[in-house]
């Protein structure tokens, strides 16, 4: 068995992008996918705390944030580098409002929308696996005291 989870938990610490002085705290954590059978034989998935996980291991990678402030905080940006030790299977919580990126974060968008441009100059469509980061914008301001989780979902290489 190969542990990971350590490396994994410190790859985890998300690059929140804000004005200085917010009063936003960001942090994050992860638990695996089990897949459980009950009494029945009915296989249902359930979430985890982790102690160890192996390659091809579903996570989920979540993301809180709080505004500690006594005012809204405005134009908040989290931008989360997705752990080299994983590959991005999908968006989760919030996933209406969140984009990825493909190339280390320079540009954003649907990974529908991203193409890769091969060492031949070739182009393709951009694949789940190829995403580097995930960006949450948010369009309305977080309130005082205001908190929230966002999530994305991946699996371990």
């Amino acid at each position: 068995m190969r542990k990971i989870l350590a490396g994994l938990s410190l790859a985890l610490m998300p690059a929140a992008l804000f004005a200085q002085a917010s009063p936003v705290t960001v942090t994050s954590s992860i638990q695996a996918v089990k897949e459980v059978v009950d009494a029945r034989g009915v296989k249902s998935r359930t979430l985890v705390a982790p102690t160890t996980v192996l390659p091809a291991t579903p996570i989920v990678v979540w993301i809180n944030y709080k505004n500690a402030g006594a005012t809204p905080a405005n134009n908040f940006v989290i931008n989360n580098p997705v752990p080299s030790g994983v590959n991005f299977t999908g968006l989760g919580e919030n996933s209406e409002w969140g984009v990825v990126s493909v190339d280390g974060g320079k540009s954003f968008g649907p990974l529908a929308s991203l193409k890769i441009t091969n060492p031949d100059k070739s182009v393709r469509a951009a694949l789940a696996q190829d995403v580097t980061h995930v960006r949450w914008t948010f369009a309305k301001p977080i309130p005082a005291n205001g908190s929230g989780k966002l999530s994305f979902y991946a699996v371990v290489k």
